[in-house]
């Protein structure tokens, strides 16, 4: 059985999720780090002599790593991904149209017109929202712009933009030019978000690829890992 963590798990997390393993009947239990299994699942060759960086916004966690021969160089795990993009949603719904709406409905409007910059080249339509207005508890429908929903994440994703920023600084120069040269990749339900390849593109002025199926990444590298458990080095024992 192979599982995928986060990258920042402590000695105690690790000792729990393979317990948990065991316990579901695991006879072999590795463990790979997240940021690894989407490198391996985006097609990067994790063991070659250069550096390679990855970005992999889950739904609890956003991933940043650096990875060269098959080890994380540096990287920095932060609690703001998929699930604090809802809530954003919804409290901005709820702050600025005074309508109440559940997690699956800021879901829809994060999937429909869920966007990281405030001018798209091929902007979505308005997603129509309806639900109960907050002090009437009459039914009412808004129409909601990516404009809008750029604008109420903007806070999360300038926490993500930060956290890349302090892994660049910590990169070692010689992976730095590798990097600079390959751009960052992508994955991740999060980078379905429109135009967040160029927000962070512009932010950190090196290029941002998104990779083909990002939202299957990490589940496709962990796969393959499991495949091949005597050829990868980088698998937790």
């Amino acid at each position: 059985m192979v599982v995928c963590i986060p990258s920042g798990s402590t000695e105690v997390e690790l000792r729990a999720v393979r317990d948990s393993a065991e316990h579901a009947g695991g006879r072999e239990v590795y463990m790979i780090y997240e940021p690894m299994a989407a490198a391996v699942g985006i097609g990067i060759d994790v063991e070659a002599p250069q550096g390679n960086m990855v970005v992999d916004i889950g739904g609890g966690t956003t991933e940043i790593a650096v990875i060269s021969l098959g080890v994380i160089v540096c990287n920095r795990s932060i609690r703001i991904a998929g699930d604090d993009f809802t809530d954003d949603i919804q409290e901005y719904m709820r702050r600025q149209h005074n309508i109440k709406i559940g997690e699956r409905t800021a879901e829809e409007i994060k999937i429909n017109v869920g966007a990281a910059i405030p001018e798209l080249e091929n902007p979505p339509a308005d997603y129509i929202v309806r639900g109960p207005h907050q002090m009437t508890a009459l039914p009412i429908e808004i129409p909601v712009s990516y404009q809008e929903i750029a604008h109420s994440l903007d806070k999360s994703i300038s926490k993500i933009e930060s956290a890349i920023m302090a892994v660049l600084e910590l990169t070692p120069p010689e992976l730095y030019s590798d990097i600079y040269t390959r751009g960052i990749f992508l994955a991740g339900g999060g980078a379905l978000l429109r135009g967040l390849d160029k927000r962070l593109s512009d932010k950190t002025n090196i290029p941002v690829h998104i990779a083909d199926d990002p939202l299957h990444a990490v589940a496709r590298g962990t796969g393959i890992s499991l495949k091949n458990v005597d050829k990868f080095q980088f698998l937790i024992r």
